[in-house]
């Protein structure tokens, strides 16, 4: 298996297979209605929602980067807002994420082996992942997306939200 397989075995995993660390991110989605994942528990916490968003602009940025677009914050911010909450604007967020994600198993399935360890483009600075292998920002983003992940799975338990395992 390849270096490349492997990423892309993880990331499928990760988001709608059996991953090791317990519920993929389909999973713990499923059946957050809209006004759950707007819902924020104190000032300085982040809602499902924004999580979510958070996840889909760094996969893109990840994926600009391994094109060789300089290293830089996501198109839309860090953490863009919400917005009006609808169900149907809540349905195209989560769409919006399987789609990034869709793009992103396609550069992996693509992307010549020698190509991961092509450095990301633009000032060395660690804080924005310049310098480092295209491989490590993947990994990278990888590690992010489970982190995420489990902080949507707990938000959703606050909510009153349960996690069917094994989607």
């Amino acid at each position: 298996m390849t270096e490349r397989d492997r990423l892309v075995n993880q990331f499928e995993r990760e988001i709608g297979g059996q991953p090791w660390h317990g519920p993929s991110l389909a999973a713990i989605l499923e059946g957050i209605t809209a006004e759950q994942a707007a819902r924020r528990f104190s000032a300085d916490t982040h809602s499902v929602w924004e999580i979510l968003l958070h996840m889909t602009g760094w996969k893109r940025e990840v994926i600009a980067r391994a094109r060789g677009r300089e290293a830089g914050e996501p198109e839309g911010g860090d953490w863009p807002a919400a917005g009006e909450v609808s169900e149907a604007r809540w349905s195209a967020a989560q769409a919006d994420h399987r789609e990034a994600q869709r793009e992103l198993l396609d550069l992996l399935r693509s992307l010549p082996e020698h190509q991961l360890e092509a450095r990301v483009a633009g000032d060395t600075a660690a804080s924005i992942g310049a310098g480092i292998s295209v491989k490590a920002t993947i990994y990278g983003l990888l590690q992010h997306d489970v982190y995420h992940a489990g902080q949507i799975a707990l938000l959703k338990r606050l909510t009153g939200g349960t996690i069917r395992y094994g989607l």
